[in-house]
């Protein structure tokens, strides 16, 4: 009973204000603020008001909130790992599956781990005023090593 009077005096002030707001010829704002104005009433005339009121005073109702929240956290947290980990395990696997499967080269995006038969240091490889080809692109690898690519 008190919730469905507050209602109604909200909604009695809210279209007040959109009067005097009509009345200094901002027709647009007055319409948005009786609209807002109106919602209170809508949802006393609804019913939802008294739904709420139950609600709110029931402790099986919080229980209820509570335990839907407790799942939200459950399934926000897996979902985090999951991101962070790439997806799950079956999900890799598949992944991986599909990448050789489709793949013209399978292992040509894998980086090469070994000095591909060069026995000398890279120092040693070019005169020291000579510029190479690496030199061309240390900007770019620089930039790639700096996001981790």
């Amino acid at each position: 009973m008190i919730a469905e009077t507050v209602c109604s005096a909200v909604s009695a002030a809210g279209l007040g204000i959109a009067a005097v707001t009509a009345y200094r010829k901002r027709f647009l704002a007055a319409a948005r603020i009786a609209a807002y104005a109106l919602v209170p009433v809508a949802l006393v005339m609804t019913g939802a008001v008294g739904w709420l009121a139950r609600t709110a005073f029931s402790p099986t109702a919080w229980a209820g909130f509570g335990l839907l929240g407790c799942a939200w956290v459950l399934f926000a947290t897996t979902r985090a790992i999951e991101r962070r980990r790439g997806g799950t395990r079956e999900d890799r696997k598949a992944a991986a599956r599909a990448a050789d499967r489709d793949a013209v080269a399978p292992g040509a995006s894998a980086p090469s781990l070994g000095t591909g038969g060069r026995t000398q240091s890279r120092g040693a490889e070019r005169p020291a005023g000579s510029r190479g080809g690496d030199d061309d692109f240390s900007e770019i690898e620089a930039i790639l090593k700096k996001h981790g690519i």
